[in-house]
């Protein structure tokens, strides 16, 4: 399962890689793979890094924390932060296949997996990236809809009072943003417009610090610091679920950190000399450690504000009730952020299904043909039906998933479960042992395995928590007719 050329183009104007080029050598304006000289610093590469990884994850941290305490979650994140930092450098020596100065270079994440591991290995990773954006989907959709519904509860309590019911549901937020996604997925190339990453980073900055801002106010109001060492009482969840909401915390820490999947594409665009491995090492470290800083403070203090009572999206959860208007402007920064960021996670996945359709019915009008439809003062918009039936079908279908099922922290749980072993630990530990031809049953490689079974075992306990979540939320749940 390779990944399209779509997908690449997708990824790289996000992070402004430089275009194809006809083959001029190592020249002055030229790399040595023909392509413009890239011009990235440790400072570019950082920044790239940060405003890739800090969004919706952040949200959940506080009730992460609540469930693991004082000691166990901020160890916990500590913990993701160091395997996450060590594998990315795993991973950042395989940007280069062979020579990690001269050797041939890997554009993307699945070029890299399929120079050093081919076959099977490259068409697992692409049905896990896959299932994994097909999963963000859903996860942004339900995301979107708490936060409208969020501006709507906040407003109505502060006109009518904090004690007031303001039941809403959440399926038209759902419906409306269904619309929105498929219109823009009939745009071509909306993952490629320029400003579209730095509005992004901006949104998630944005919710991100207001959210940190209010968890800082709401400790300072209390005067006292709440939450205890061992996390949420016995009591007011049984033993068992203590246990499941403890491992469903490791998935909701873990989709925070998991974005490996965004590294090599950033890797790409760094200068050398000196190496852009070394560059990207320290860039990984700074980013990491900014990253983890910032992860705590907002997991830490918005558990220190709530303590047992954290809610599972910290914009969302009504801990927070004033200043209501601060809270309106957060969550509409989460809406736009996911409405964009959507659209480009979801760009690899179109793209693939509509090469694949080519390549097995290339004779096929409904494929091949575009109509043109003018627009008065701009080019004509060419129509494709396959595109618009796919695209249309796949929203509808991701929409009403959420529909069924809109659990915010059981969701990003799954999330984090499924993807953090395989495209941060697995893949990267893979990989290294095979482009340094490390020996089996050497120390080094022993290591290695340790780290990657070690990871596994955290990944399958988050996802049995993220799961026994959703099995207790059905319990009390009615599709299509739960509001909040």
């Amino acid at each position: 399962m390779s990944e399209s050329a779509g997908s690449r183009q997708a990824h790289n104007q996000v992070f402004d890689i430089s275009v194809n080029v006809p083959n001029q050598g190592g020249s002055k304006c030229f790399d040595d793979d023909g392509r413009l000289k890239r011009s990235g610093t440790l400072w570019t590469a950082s920044a790239h890094i940060i405003t890739a990884v800090i969004g919706s994850g952040v949200l959940s941290l506080a009730w992460a924390t609540a469930q693991l305490g004082w000691v166990a979650g901020p160890s916990v994140m500590f913990m993701f932060s160091i395997v996450t930092y060590y594998t990315s450098t795993l991973l950042a020596a395989c940007y280069r296949s062979g020579d990690p100065d001269t050797g041939k270079r890997n554009y993307t994440y699945m070029d890299a997996v399929r120079a050093n591991l081919g076959g099977f290995q490259v068409k697992l990773c692409g049905a896990i990236q896959y299932l994994n954006l097909f999963g963000v989907a859903i996860g942004y959709t339900i995301a979107s809809s708490i936060s409208m519904m969020a501006i709507e509860r906040s407003n109505c309590f502060h006109s009518k009072g904090d004690d007031s019911p303001c039941r809403v549901s959440s399926n038209p937020y759902m419906i409306a943003f269904g619309v929105v996604e498929i219109i823009l997925s009939q745009i071509p190339d909306f993952d490629q417009i320029w400003w579209l990453s730095i509005v992004a980073a901006v949104m998630s900055f944005t919710y991100s610090t207001i959210g940190l801002g209010l968890g800082i106010a709401k400790v300072a109001e209390n005067g006292k610091i709440m939450g205890s060492l061992t996390g949420i009482s016995i009591g007011k969840v049984t033993e068992t679920q203590k246990i499941w909401r403890s491992f469903q915390a490791l998935g909701a820490i873990a989709f925070a950190y998991s974005y490996s999947l965004i590294l090599i594409e950033i890797q790409d665009t760094i200068k050398s000399p000196p190496s852009e491995y070394k560059t990207m090492k320290k860039a990984t470290l700074l980013s990491v450690a900014v990253t983890t800083i910032f992860y705590m403070s907002c997991g830490c203090f918005g558990y220190a504000a709530f303590g047992d009572m954290s809610p599972g999206n910290l914009l969302t959860g009504f801990g927070f009730y004033n200043p209501y208007w601060l809270l309106d402007i957060a969550n509409v920064a989460i809406v736009i952020h996911l409405i964009g960021a959507y659209q480009v996670f979801c760009q690899p996945l179109f793209a693939f299904i509509e090469k694949t359709a080519l390549e097995w019915f290339p004779d096929s009008k409904f494929i091949t043909k575009e109509i043109a439809i003018p627009i008065p003062g701009f080019r004509a918009y060419k129509l494709n039906l396959f595109r618009l039936v796919w695209r249309t079908i796949f929203v509808i279908v991701t929409t009403i998933i959420s529909m069924l099922m809109p659990f915010f922290n059981d969701v990003v749980g799954i999330l984090g479960a499924f993807g953090f072993w395989p495209l941060t630990v697995y893949f990267p530990v893979e990989m290294y042992i095979k482009q340094k031809r490390i020996p089996k049953w050497s120390t080094r490689w022993v290591s290695l395995q340790i780290l990657s079974v070690a990871c596994l075992v955290i990944s399958v306990a988050a996802a049995a928590g993220s799961f026994a979540g959703v099995v207790s939320d059905l319990k009390v749940y009615k599709p299509f007719k739960t509001s909040y």
